[in-house]
């Protein structure tokens, strides 16, 4: 970590957005005691990182990027057992992973080995909430869960939240970003803003726009050479492209008709969370 520094309100979803390798579960892993930090402080609900660690681990839910559950115990067993570590009734606490755990419970006496993506993801959770916590860290939890599976847990995530759990949630996918209340763009160890989605992208002034044409690589490489353009990456099926002004579009059009693509497709379009990201990147 290179001087992170941030804090959480109570209730509120943080998602912290990065690709692989940016220090998510290094960072996950300081906050839940699993690891020291070199140096800095860190405190949960007030408590020390170092010296409160055992009564952190108490207030606290982890959810790790990797399924960590005893894949040879069934969906009850490891229920059970992840209740009993801690000294909670599942009973007691079951209204608050009810909703979460019925979709598994006609599996509850598989192997959680022999779960799909989905339903691990589903055991994971339930397992982590099971003795209540106050603050829930979920790191990378939808990464390799298909679509539908993944809408099903923010709408989980959400529910939770109406029950006053505070929720971190790390993930590489930018369309996320927008499911959180704020956000941190992290970069190798480093935050690179931290803001509401909706005011990280309103923090992008630079015209913006998409840009196709029939020879998508020989047209991104013609772009990147051009004096007007600031930036531009390959962003789906089109390219985004950021000038230095909106009044040079029609230069930019004029001169890529010049240099031989007659079929240039170009329109203006607003940023998201993923353009902001990338524009930290490339004008640092």
């Amino acid at each position: 970590m290179k001087g992170v520094s941030f804090d959480v309100k109570k209730g509120e979803i943080f998602g912290i957005i990065g690709p692989d390798g940016a220090g998510k579960t290094s960072l996950f892993q300081i906050l839940t005691t699993l690891r020291a930090a070199d140096e800095g402080s860190v405190s949960i609900n007030g408590l020390d990182v170092v010296r409160d660690y055992k009564a952190i681990r108490r207030c606290v839910g982890y959810m790790p990027g990797r399924f960590s559950l005893y894949q040879d115990m069934t969906v009850e067993e490891n229920l059970s057992f992840f209740a009993s570590v801690f000294g909670a009734i599942i009973q007691e606490n079951y209204w608050l992973i009810s909703d979460i755990y019925k979709q598994i419970e006609p599996f509850k006496k598989r192997r959680a080995g022999k779960l799909s993506g989905g339903m691990k993801q589903k055991l994971a959770l339930s397992c982590a909430l099971i003795h209540k916590p106050s603050i829930l860290f979920l790191d990378e939890p939808t990464t390799g869960v298909d679509p539908v599976s993944r809408k099903e847990f923010w709408q989980m995530l959400h529910r939770l939240q109406e029950q006053q759990i505070t929720i971190l949630v790390s993930t590489p996918y930018m369309d996320e970003a927008t499911l959180c209340d704020r956000i941190a763009l992290m970069r190798e160890g480093s935050f690179l803003t931290i803001d509401t989605p909706s005011r990280i992208v309103e923090s992008f002034k630079e015209p913006l726009f998409a840009i196709s044409s029939a020879n998508m690589s020989l047209l991104l490489s013609t772009l990147r050479r051009m004096s007007e353009v600031r930036s531009s990456y390959a962003f789906g099926d089109v390219h985004h492209v950021v000038l230095n002004r909106g009044d040079l579009r029609s230069i930019v059009e004029d001169r890529l008709r010049d240099s031989g693509f007659e079929d240039i497709k170009m329109r203006l379009i607003p940023a998201s969370v993923e353009d902001c990201f990338l524009g930290y990147l490339l004008n640092k």
